[in-house]
């Protein structure tokens, strides 16, 4: 059996270690002690990650996609080609870079220091241990 530490948990969940005491401490999920540290099982903690992108999903008012990995965050670049363009943006410590019509990224508005949401579609996704 997997055990996180709070503060493992938070670094996964991307939040401070206090959000992450608070929400234990309110029953979001659930811990245990071993030794001076609180732990939170695996399994718990990946079920606890699935209900907060749910609820996130629900309440977030965007338009309905089956792109589930959405990724908020801000442009940094935009290098434009004659047909085509290449957009860059920091979404939390991801890079994100897409390549698209130099016609789409001028429809969408797309410059430097423009919110935008990246959203990946994949057929293949490889996973690696951390």
């Amino acid at each position: 059996m997997q055990l996180y530490t709070i503060g493992e948990a938070a670094q996964l969940l991307r939040v401070s270690t206090d959000t992450a005491r608070r929400w234990a401490d309110a029953g979001r999920f659930p811990t245990l002690r071993e030794g001076n540290k609180r732990m939170i099982e695996g399994v718990h903690l990946a079920a606890f990650c699935v209900a907060l992108a749910q609820e996130a999903a629900e309440g977030d008012g965007e338009s309905t996609t089956s792109a589930r990995n959405a990724l908020p965050g801000i442009v940094t670049a935009v290098t434009l080609g004659e047909v085509s363009a290449q957009v860059e943006m920091q979404a939390g410590p991801h890079r994100v870079v897409s390549l698209l019509t130099r016609e789409a990224v001028e429809e969408l508005g797309l410059a430097v220091g423009v919110r935008a949401v990246a959203r990946v579609k994949s057929t293949s996704v490889h996973i690696d241990l951390d």
